[in-house]
């Protein structure tokens, strides 16, 4: 079983938001797999899930702010008991120009603070990360993660979206290594 965490902050004001790229990921991965969200307040998080192959996948939206998101990925982890090997989030991330994706395990935060709230509720950053770019970054960072994407930016969404969906698949069916070579060489 695989649990698969996409970041982003709960509210109308902040969908669309590069924050919320994670949110959107997981969203369109869920909408071409015709899943349906179900509120699990226990969780603090929304869920669906699926099977590829032999492995169940859960997606989860987690309910809390992004700088809580370790909360609801520890409540996900214990309530499917699972390894920390066994999760994946999708998130934004400022190091990388606007649409670039890379695949990463076992690395820090990077200042990300959804990824160190992650790290310091499961103890450990042994997980896989899915890293969408989002940068450059122009003025204060936590002002420009709550933008809204720019008219450029919208045109390109839905292929990026369609390529971090199929980057996810590829992590469950291919493996992390050759997903990992696939993906961060491009």
């Amino acid at each position: 079983m695989k649990l698969i965490v996409g970041l982003g902050n709960p509210g109308t004001e902040y969908e669309f938001t590069r924050h919320n790229f994670g949110y959107l990921v997981i969203d369109n991965f869920a909408k071409q797999n015709n899943l349906k969200w179900k509120k699990h307040k226990d969780l603090q998080a929304e869920i669906a899930d699926l099977k590829i192959g032999a492995e169940k996948i859960i997606l989860a939206k987690s309910l809390t702010f992004m700088n809580e998101s370790g909360l609801a990925v520890s409540h996900l982890k214990k309530f499917f008991k699972l390894k920390n090997e066994d999760i994946i989030v999708v998130y934004d991330d400022l190091a990388f120009d606007f649409g670039i994706l890379k695949i990463a395990h076992d690395r820090s935060a990077g200042g990300h603070n959804g990824l160190a709230s992650i790290i310091q509720y499961l103890k450990s950053q042994k997980f896989t990360r899915l890293r969408l770019g989002i940068g450059p970054q122009l003025g204060v960072a936590e002002k420009f993660v709550l933008l809204k994407f720019n008219a450029q930016q919208k045109k390109q969404l839905a292929k990026i979206l369609d390529s971090s969906c199929q980057a996810l698949h590829d992590i469950i069916t291919d493996g992390l290594a050759k997903a990992t070579n696939k993906y961060n060489t491009k």
